[in-house]
């Protein structure tokens, strides 16, 4: 009597974890209907409808949260929309389905280097030629030169300081 409801418990565990661990997918398989929203947004993007490419990446995402190439698209998106730390998280985003995405280390370090991370932007570039070792890569190349350019020069830092004009005493009647 003592057992009936633990081995009951058990056995819904055991039923419940069997049945969730069936539903998923491989790692490999990307919903198709994600696909053809990355595909979409990609003509949109090209006609320059960005905001309309940001949606349907977003959708794309929705769909299928395991779809790499839209976080990566949807980073490229918010670097042409002048939003860095948008681009930075789906970049990480991308890198977290697939650490070693050359494409995506290439573009977070593009990004890292714009907003001053320089430091960070060498990690990614030191990866990148890690994985690229065997063969000719223009991902590290590209990033590399763009370390050697270095962070943009900031309208602030450009503007120059005039001083105070001196100020005429007000005339007393």
């Amino acid at each position: 009597m003592r057992f009936t409801s633990v081995s009951a418990a058990l056995a819904l565990a055991a039923v419940s974890i069997s049945t969730s661990l069936h539903g998923q997918r491989p790692d490999d398989q990307i919903d198709p209907r994600s696909v053809a929203l990355v595909e979409k947004a990609r003509a949109a993007r090209a006609a320059g409808n960005l905001s309309g490419a940001n949606d349907l990446l977003e959708s794309a995402v929705v769909v299928d949260p395991r779809n790499r190439q839209a976080f990566v698209l949807i980073a490229e998106v918010a670097r042409q929309q002048d939003l860095p730390g948008k681009s930075i998280r789906f970049y990480r985003e991308a890198l977290t389905i697939e650490p070693n995405d050359v494409a995506a280390l290439r573009g977070q370090g593009e990004v890292l280097v714009q907003k001053g991370a320089v430091v960070k932007a060498r990690e990614n570039l030191a990866k990148i030629k890690t994985l690229c070792a065997a063969k000719p890569c223009g991902d590290a190349t590209v990033l590399a030169a763009a370390i050697a350019k270095g962070p943009p020069v900031t309208a602030t830092a450009q503007a120059t300081v005039t001083p105070p004009s001196p100020t005429t005493p007000a005339a007393k009647n």
